[in-house]
């Protein structure tokens, strides 16, 4: 539930001339010599030129941030609260700039824009309960006049690699609890998104009154300062939100540094969503058509494989094929949009090679539609064997594998069958049966009628398996953002 705070004007005009590194509360030009293009998926209008950051501006991103944090993590837990409480009425009241530069920027439909504006929200409000949270605790000692205290405190500097896919709510899903926890953070976003995913945040929170340096936002090429960010010695902790392949290479880099990190990933994801015999048709049909077609399926808990029981198999096909024949495809800002552009070129030979994957298996092709620049139509196939290559690997774009189970026990082994283990959903009018279920599917989250995405701040978010270590939002942030500090008394 959203909380509705007193109309604010902060009589500024829209944020611009996004074009280089804020570093130490400064907007300066990257040192690498180099600029990075922004532009617009859908139709390559360019957005910006931004300067690209070099090793020197990395170090001073650092040296900036650990130089900030110890004055931050003195203030009082009110003084950070208000300042999430000062944010989110900036985010209300530049709510439309905010939504079109993820629209302009991300390739996100309207739709998705408002719920990625309304979670940036929410996690803000979040953040703003941290503070009076991090709560240490006695412990009761077996000697007689002496107790143990355990305190908890702010690790410090904590670095953020976000993806270009929810770029807003990703970075700030690590940024804002960080920093209301007493840290200051470094950024590195996306390339592909390098204003929703960081300089964007940048600005809120500067106007929103955040010290110098308790945020920098770096924006460069992984080939230059990617590596150098994960082995830097100043952060104890890092979190990366992307790849499975990307992130087993930042643990590694990780391993080089001095200083031993702590590390959140949240990584890849093959989300099952299962529809037993006795599940009602008409919700399954529709959870799955939103699980698998919102944002063009770039989402990690996108529902990649539908399993769906031998005995409602043919009629959820036919279901399924005619309703996805509904969705519109195209220009992200007409607000009735639910496809919109893939992120780059390289998504769009990465979902056509899915594509041409299950063609040449010979799996039946019950949906399709011809690319158009970056948009790929919603397609469906059907009679997908869980063990090919299609249904195994994750599919970041609007294809949707259908794959028939003879019973419930293949339905199981099936949605286990993946190297992944994130989200994923299981769909039954008996609840018992669908709570059993869940419980021996082996993935960090289980939703039981209902799709497989969701990401509230307050609830734990994290997976099994493949799919990354550690847990992001509420309680599960704080201990992944702090450390514990433990002080005996002898009276």
């Amino acid at each position: 539930m959203q909380q509705h705070l007193p109309a604010a004007d902060f009589g500024v005009a829209t944020y611009g001339d996004f074009s280089g590194q804020y570093i130490d509360g400064k907007w300066s030009v990257g040192r690498d010599g180099q600029a990075v293009t922004d532009r617009n998926p859908f139709d390559d209008a360019v957005l910006a030129e931004i300067s690209m950051a070099s090793l020197a501006d990395l170090d001073a991103a650092f040296a900036a941030a650990k130089s900030a944090q110890r004055d931050w993590a003195r203030t009082t837990p009110s003084e950070r609260a208000n300042l999430f409480l000062r944010a989110m009425a900036i985010l209300d009241a530049r709510k439309d700039e905010v939504i079109d530069w993820i629209v302009q920027e991300s390739g996100s439909t309207r739709i998705k824009a408002n719920i990625e504006w309304g979670a940036v929200r929410a996690g803000m409000f979040e953040a703003a309960t941290m503070p009076a949270l991090a709560q240490g605790h006695i412990i009761a000692v077996d000697k007689p006049g002496k107790e143990a205290r355990v305190y908890k405190t702010p690790v410090g500097v904590v670095g953020v690699i976000s993806p270009w896919n929810f770029p807003f709510h990703l970075s700030n899903r690590s940024v804002a609890p960080a920093i209301a926890l007493g840290n200051a953070v470094v950024l590195k976003p996306s390339s592909d998104t390098p204003i929703t995913g960081g300089l964007l945040l940048a600005k809120i929170y500067e106007e929103a009154g955040l010290p110098p340096g308790v945020l920098n936002v770096v924006i460069g090429a992984s080939s230059t300062i990617g590596d150098a960010f994960s082995r830097h010695p100043v952060p104890r902790v890092l979190t990366f939100t992307g790849s499975t392949p990307v992130g087993r290479h930042i643990a590694r880099v990780a391993g080089e540094s001095p200083l031993l990190k702590r590390l959140g990933l949240e990584l890849g994801g093959n989300a099952p969503m299962v529809v037993l015999d006795d599940a009602d048709l008409g919700k399954a049909v529709h959870a799955a058509l939103i699980g698998r077609f919102i944002h063009q399926g770039q989402i990690c808990m996108s529902t990649n494989r539908i399993i769906i029981d031998n005995k409602l198999y043919d009629r959820f096909v036919d279901a399924y094929t005619e309703a996805a024949k509904t969705l519109k495809y195209g220009d992200p800002n007409e607000p009735d949009t639910i496809v919109g552009p893939l992120c780059n070129d390289n998504q769009v030979r990465n979902v056509l090679n899915s594509i041409a994957e299950a063609r040449t298996a010979g799996f039946r092709e019950c949906l399709a539609g011809d690319v158009q620049h970056r948009v790929v139509p919603p397609h469906v196939f059907s009679e997908v064997t869980n063990a090919s290559q299609f249904a195994q690997q994750e599919i970041f774009g609007p294809v949707a594998p259908l794959i028939r189970a003879e019973d419930e026990a293949q339905a199981l082994a099936f949605a286990n069958d993946t190297e992944f283990g994130l989200s994923s959903a299981v769909f039954t009018e008996n609840e018992a049966r669908g709570l059993a279920f869940a419980r021996q599917i082996e993935a960090g989250m289980t939703h039981i009628n209902d799709i497989t995405i969701h990401d509230y701040p307050h609830v734990m978010f994290g997976g099994e398996k493949n799919s990354g270590l550690g847990r992001f939002n509420g309680k599960w942030a704080i201990d992944e953002f702090t450390t514990d500090h433990l002080i005996t008394v002898q009276n």
